[in-house]
């Protein structure tokens, strides 16, 4: 028999939500079953999947330590060489500096550099998280972005704080802001509603400008900071989160980011890359903007947290537009 306190980071969830993350690798219908059976008992009673869970409340699992061993999965994770950099933390939140060429999430079979691993080995350093004591609650980003896109990712230390943020993100009360590079001379200012349609098994989108059925709404505000004959530096507001967003809306328009092979097959790209040395997508989250957020991270209303360039692309900017802070302005 197992016997779970429930802690304050694991209350509010429904019990079945919560059994199918601590055992991990059992099937819903297993969990349902044995809440039939009273094989699972919330404070010595049958209790109901959609039950709501509360600090101090005591689950006890009757199943035999095989049975356990089978299901729960080791939430140790040491599998990262190194830490992230941190632009900001506090108690309830972290803000991650993320490089190109690591993953948000690993989402492959095998193991990958990931920062969401990174950020979890660096709180274990830190005391400020003990897998071993928590039953289902891991600390969590808010926010992604791709592989070859740098800047800010939001994390969540403690489960209050990741439903707040989570639901702030839902509600667009954190404006993102992003730096593109891009070739072309773009309008002063322009926006974007449109449909984006994904193939899954090319991990492309396609842009739609009336509703479809597949297709999931976006829209994208774009301020243009300078520009040449051959080149704009933007400023991109993204209302909606979506999949390649920035980078599929703006080819749309003929505008492709300097250095997105994905979404743009051009000659500019090798002769940029030859000029510059420069082997990857000029996109970086520089801005976010916490504009109304409720509870106990209602302290962070109205602020803002900024991240410089990386200085290979500050270095670009400086031959360009002839000022490396020009997008500081």
């Amino acid at each position: 028999m197992k016997e779970i306190i429930v802690n304050e980071n694991d209350s509010g969830q429904r019990v079945d939500r919560f059994l199918k993350k601590y055992l991990k690798k059992a099937s819903l219908s297993f969990i349902y079953k044995n809440l039939r059976k009273k094989n699972i008992t919330l404070n010595g009673k049958k209790t109901t999947p959609e039950t709501l869970l509360n600090s101090g409340d005591v689950l006890r699992l009757y199943f035999s330590d095989e049975t356990l061993e089978k299901f729960i999965e080791d939430k140790v994770n040491f599998k990262s060489k190194k830490f992230p950099r941190v632009i900001f933390e506090d108690e309830n939140i972290i803000l991650l500096n993320k490089p190109v060429g690591v993953l948000t999430h690993n989402d492959k079979r095998e193991f990958e550099t990931n920062m969401v691993d990174m950020m979890i080995d660096y709180l274990i350093a830190r005391g400020e998280f003990n897998p071993r004591a928590e039953k289902t609650f891991r600390p969590a980003l808010v926010n992604r972005l791709d592989r070859n896109t740098s800047g800010i990712l939001i994390g969540a230390k403690n489960a209050a704080a990741l439903r707040i943020l989570n639901k702030a993100m839902r509600l667009n009360n954190i404006e993102k802001y992003y730096l593109a590079l891009v070739y072309g001379k773009t309008p002063k200012h322009f926006k974007d509603e449109s449909y984006l349609v994904k193939d899954g098994d090319k991990n492309k989108v396609k842009v739609q400008k009336v509703e479809v059925e597949e297709g999931k709404y976006s829209k994208t505000i774009f301020n243009t900071i300078a520009s040449t004959v051959d080149y704009s530096l933007l400023s991109v507001n993204l209302i909606t989160g979506r999949t390649h967003q920035i980078r599929t809306v703006l080819m749309s328009k003929g505008f492709p980011i300097v250095g997105d092979r994905k979404y743009f097959k051009g000659k500019d790209n090798e002769l940029f890359n030859r000029k510059y040395s420069y082997d990857s997508q000029f996109l970086h989250n520089y801005k976010i903007i916490f504009k109304d957020i409720e509870g106990e991270l209602s302290y962070l209303k109205n602020k803002t947290f900024y991240l410089n360039l990386p200085a290979k692309e500050e270095d670009i900017i400086e031959d360009i537009f002839k000022d490396r802070n020009i997008w500081r302005m």
